[in-house]
């Protein structure tokens, strides 16, 4: 452990969450701001998450077959960071496109690998994954209430140039990673076909499908849905920010929780808080304490999710297959189940409206919460 790149690995996840926290409040205002409507906007943001379902499997599959992760994860950064300056260029629809797509297959890249890369350097000590990872959350913390306020005294394009400075930390971190020898473990001996159809990981990964689909419109619409029922933008970040420092506190507390009780009831109860986390939202965006209460929620489902989730796919694909492993969860939970989210409640916001789309969350979530306590019995930590 005293060999540990612990600030190295932190920073690259700050500046990597500080440029979520920029994007994924801020960047729908952008997109509106072009005159884009609710579809072509749930569409743009997609893409984000559709480059997920192929761009980690061929980013992971280079990195194992090199056995180069951190090279990998330059040359992504370095891809990233000159493919997000197209958008300087042109604003037409076709225009934004085709750069969010080619931006979004680089950036696709790095957070599976990075994940790998992390848990490869603790060996066993990933109980200590929730303390790196926290600097992620307090990266977008810093960026979402400082853009949220910075946003109200001046134009919205100032955004772009922001997230091309955090693009800029990104690659430069990513420099500062040094490699970490591939350990093959005995279950790395299993093909990776094999390990995916064991009946806990199928739950376990189409659990994750469904919880990505849910938060579908909460990635894609709550600061438009909030700006729209009156909230100003500085307190939309704060509202972000509340939901991160929850999520920070939870990745401190994850390794006593993870000591009393099993992966499967962890992932259980994550699903609960999803549930009445989406109704809330869907049913009480008159009311800020509702609002603000829904957002402590976060802590569950994404940060007690997320590190359940990183915990199992540890477990379940190691040595060789471990950014593999990474790039199928990413691929099928935040790439297929985040892009279908983002792109029905694109259809379902303006068909439906917003009540009924957050409704839709809330019956995703209670799908995965009975998979996973009907089909991962024997799931423990």
């Amino acid at each position: 452990m005293h060999l540990l790149p612990y600030w190295r690995l932190s920073g690259f996840y700050f500046f990597y969450f500080a440029f979520v926290g920029a994007f994924a409040p801020y960047w729908s205002l952008y997109l509106q701001s072009l005159s884009f409507n609710a579809l072509q906007i749930g569409v743009l943001m997609s893409l984000l998450l559709v480059t997920r379902i192929f761009s980690p499997a061929v980013w992971g599959w280079l990195a194992d077959h090199t056995g180069k992760r951190v090279r990998v994860v330059q040359v992504a950064a370095v891809s990233g960071f000159l493919s997000f300056c197209g958008f300087f260029w042109v604003e037409s629809f076709a225009w934004i496109f085709f750069v969010m797509l080619l931006m979004s297959f680089f950036w696709s890249a790095s957070l599976p690998l990075m994940e790998a890369i992390t848990l490869s350097h603790l060996g066993d000590y990933t109980d200590k994954y929730g303390r790196i990872r926290s600097w992620g959350s307090v990266g977008f913390v810093f960026a979402v209430i400082g853009i949220g306020y910075f946003l109200e005294s001046v134009e919205i394009g100032w955004l772009l140039w922001i997230v091309l400075a955090l693009k800029l930390g990104i690659v430069i971190f990513s420099y500062q990673i040094p490699e970490k020898e591939i350990i093959n473990y005995a279950t790395g001996l299993h093909s990776v076909r094999q390990i995916c159809m064991h009946p806990a990981v199928m739950a376990f990964l189409f659990s994750s499908f469904l919880m990505l689909f849910a938060h579908g419109a909460y990635y894609t619409f709550f600061s438009i849905y909030l700006v729209e029922h009156g909230y100003d933008k500085g307190f939309v970040g704060l509202l972000w920010a509340a939901g991160v420092a929850c999520e920070i506190a939870i990745f401190f507390i994850m390794p006593w929780l993870m000591q009393h009780f099993s992966l499967k009831h962890i992932l259980i109860f994550s699903f609960a808080c999803a549930i009445l986390r989406f109704l809330m939202i869907g049913q009480g965006v008159e009311w800020p304490i509702i609002i603000i209460l829904a957002q402590v929620l976060h802590a569950a489902t994404y940060g007690a999710h997320h590190i359940a989730a990183m915990m199992a796919i540890h477990q379940f694909f190691q040595g060789r297959h471990q950014a593999k492993g990474q790039a199928i969860y990413t691929g099928i939970a935040y790439g297929l189940g985040g892009a279908l989210g983002s792109v029905f409640s694109g259809y379902t916001w303006d068909w439906l409206g917003a009540n009924v789309t957050f409704f839709i969350s809330a019956v995703a979530a209670s799908i995965g919460l009975i998979l996973i306590a009907w089909k991962m019995k024997s799931f423990n930590n």
